[in-house]
């Protein structure tokens, strides 16, 4: 599998980088394994040749995972079980490590506070940043010592060395349809010397193929979509789970005359959370007016007021901003003195993108300004090349210089 696999990425070469390394043959290797095809792969990957292989399973969650019927089996429970078949298959052991508690303070609860407060969370981010590269990390240098192990995962993001500096970096997957880059680019590059994300040099049919020629069961299981215990959530939506942790909260729909400032009301919602910004509302509106026929869409949630402020039509301009600011930014491996400098100069190679959103198409920036602050991380104000449809506060914002990821930071404001 190991030759295989380097034979398939050896033309896979990144302008600037060294193709992926290797471990040495003796090493530690710890696989975190999810129960799916990506990181049953790249388990396969090491396993015939490495000696030193294992898998390690982190349940992050366990409570009731489909409300509508308790006898079915939680994702959980099904994917620990596919984990084990696909050690058992490549003769390797999977460790079992339960983090509920972690990701429960650190992702579950700060998604609810920022949803309460009108906010839109990532909570796949946090939970790359503080369960899946950080405790599960802080748990292997506790049980190898730091340096004395390799760390390999599923995702498809890569990480390569400069070739001039040998630094370590965070780049996009060559699987451009899957790239997960952006939800991992809060992680601590700090362990990116020792981290490996060989599925980020595939595609997903080689993926497959791989898992296939190796015979691996789980090789045409579906891709998880979203967060396991929302999937099997009650009516399998993430407004009605979230129903179970937070409270109703009453308000209006409104509307606002852009000219005169005229405030009306057309209904009411249950709590701002269960909406975000360019959401469509089903609201009943006068459909024999013409100033009011047609599709109505979020376009600000006003936390001090509780109200909905609701626009008509999907490509109204209150939908759209062309400024942002985002604040703290975390940048990569450098400090912030080296991020103005590498901004500077992509701003003038025009090389220097925004995403706020996994996989959406690349947006330029035209300005970026930076204010200092505290433990190496900086506030920035964009001014972007185009206008672009709800950039919602909460969200992350990540930068880019070409396939490079430079840090992102929590969208504080859209003007």
């Amino acid at each position: 599998m190991l030759s295989k696999y380097s034979s398939l990425i050896s033309k896979r070469v990144v302008n600037g980088y060294n193709v992926q390394r290797l471990p040495s043959k003796f090493d530690n290797i710890i696989v975190a394994m999810s129960g799916g095809v990506d990181s049953s792969v790249a388990a396969a990957i090491f396993s015939e040749y490495y000696p030193n292989v294992r898998g390690i399973y982190m349940q992050n969650w366990s409570q009731s995972q489909s409300l509508d019927d308790p006898n079915k089996e939680p994702c959980y429970e099904k994917d620990w079980k596919d984990a084990c078949r696909v050690g058992e298959h490549l003769n390797i052991p999977v460790d079992f490590i339960n983090f509920e508690n972690d990701y429960w303070n650190n992702v579950f609860q700060p998604m609810l506070d920022m949803y309460a407060n009108g906010l839109t969370p990532n909570p796949d981010i946090n939970c790359n940043t503080f369960v899946k590269f950080g405790s599960l990390v802080e748990h292997l240098d506790n049980k190898y010592g730091k340096d004395n192990y390799w760390l390999v995962s599923g995702h498809y993001s890569r990480i390569l060395n400069e070739i001039n500096s040998d630094a370590s970096h965070l780049l996009r997957s060559y699987d451009k349809g899957k790239d997960q880059s952006y939800y991992l680019s809060q992680v601590a590059s700090n362990i990116f010397p020792r981290l490996l994300l060989p599925i980020g040099n595939l595609i997903k049919p080689e993926v497959r193929s791989l898992a296939t020629s190796c015979g691996l069961e789980n090789a045409n299981k579906p891709d998880s979509q979203g967060i396991c215990f929302v999937n099997n959530s009650q009516h399998g939506k993430f407004k009605n789970f979230l129903k179970h942790y937070l409270t109703a909260d009453e308000g209006n729909i409104v509307t606002i005359d852009s000219k005169t400032n005229e405030k009306k009301i057309w209904g009411k919602h249950s709590g701002l959370w269960s909406y975000t910004i360019g959401q469509k509302v089903g609201i009943s509106m006068p459909q024999g007016d013409p100033n009011y026929k047609g599709t109505w869409f979020v376009s600000e949630k006003n936390k001090t007021s509780n109200e909905l402020v609701i626009v008509k039509n999907g490509d109204n301009e209150a939908l759209y901003n062309k400024k942002l600011s985002i604040g703290p930014f975390k940048p990569l491996g450098i400090d912030t003195i080296a991020l103005q400098a590498l901004c500077k100069n992509a701003l003038k190679d025009k090389t220097l993108v925004l995403q706020y959103r996994s996989l959406q198409t690349p947006i330029h920036i035209k300005e970026c300004e930076f204010k200092d602050l505290d433990n190496n991380e900086v506030e920035l104000t964009l001014e972007l090349n185009t206008k672009q449809r709800a950039i919602v506060a909460g969200q992350y914002g990540c930068l880019y210089i070409n396939e490079r990821v430079l840090g992102s930071g929590t969208i504080s404001k859209t003007w």
